[in-house]
């Protein structure tokens, strides 16, 4: 009698059909709505910090500059709402022309050369020379001194009456220069007070995009034949462009407020001849007997209103540049 080998036992056909278990459905549901709670939780600080410390004191700002406030008003409430007034008060002061250049001429110069400096001694100290890492080191040290310290320390060197930079002056011969007291160079002195402390930043940010240049570009081109203006031009400097955007927005943001610097060299003095916007609304809210704080407020609005123009540009700028 034969045997029929071709036949497959019951209990393995059984396993074999057996469909596979299925996932619990209820399973399936809490996953996605448990990492979405999760998200949100992580999210919820940053919100509560944005909101706390962002949105409310620009809307306690803007809701200042529209109401017409004394300082007794100021700590009871009570001020009447004034509208626009604060605001055409401002714009037709003797001071606002007078602030608004000094601030575009402060803010501009003191970007061009920082930038420029800073995107020199990037490339240089991107060779990798001895003591390379010493110097940057030094280099960093006007960014981290306290503003206060960096201020003062300007202001004697360019006191009228015993500075450094007069000696220095009288030792080749040149006439003393009214740095902090001459309405033709108080603005002059405060641009390059701000300048010396915005290299080490422009520095430390161009180093580090010129550090994510790849060396082989730079290998290639020279077996090539191209020259050092050359590979800077069409390699490093296409490669840098997204890292100097950035590092110029926000030098402009960081420039566009610079308040203490100024107010302790100059208070915007002489015959506010380095006033700026920062300073002329601290001083409008601060800086009398009679404090302005609508007026104040106002002038800092529009000091917003600049920042967010610049930020504007930026995104426009990216999208071209994306679009390209």
């Amino acid at each position: 009698m034969g045997i029929d080998v071709t036949r497959t036992p019951r209990s393995a056909t059984v396993r074999e059909a057996a469909p596979a278990v299925p996932t619990a459905p209820s399973a399936r549901r809490r996953r996605p709505g448990g990492a979405r709670w999760a998200a949100w939780a992580f999210l919820a600080p940053v919100v509560v910090y944005l909101i706390a410390f962002y949105a409310y004191p620009l809307y306690r700002n803007v809701e200042l500059s529209l109401r017409e406030y004394t300082v007794r008003s100021f700590v009871q409430g009570g001020a009447p709402f004034a509208g626009l007034d604060n605001y055409r008060a401002v714009l037709a002061a003797p001071t606002f022309p007078q602030a608004l250049l000094n601030t575009l001429v402060f803010t501009v110069t003191s970007l061009v050369c920082q930038f420029a400096v800073g995107l020199l001694l990037a490339l240089f100290f991107h060779r990798h020379f001895p003591l390379s890492r010493t110097l940057r080191a030094l280099f960093l040290v006007p960014w981290l001194l306290p503003l206060i310290v960096s201020a003062s320390t300007w202001s004697w060197l360019l006191n009228s009456e015993a500075s450094v930079v007069n000696a220095g002056l009288a030792l080749v011969g040149a006439d003393p220069v009214n740095w902090l007291t001459s309405p033709r160079w108080s603005l002059v002195s405060v641009i390059i007070a701000n300048i010396w402390i915005g290299i080490p930043f422009n520095l430390v940010v161009l180093y580090s995009g010129l550090q994510a240049i790849p060396r082989q570009l730079h290998e290639a081109a020279e077996l090539d034949g191209a020259g050092g203006w050359q590979r800077f031009r069409w390699i490093t400097w296409p490669l840098l462009r997204p890292v100097s955007a950035i590092t110029l927005l926000l030098g402009l943001v960081y420039t566009l407020k610079v308040f203490d610097l100024i107010w302790i060299m100059t208070r915007g003095g002489p015959t506010d001849s380095s006033t700026t916007l920062a300073t002329w609304s601290y001083r409008l809210g601060f800086g009398n007997l009679l404090p302005e704080f609508g007026s104040g407020a106002a002038v800092g609005n529009l000091l917003i209103l600049l920042a967010v123009a610049a930020g504007g540009c930026y995104i426009g700028f990216e999208h071209r540049r994306r679009l390209s």
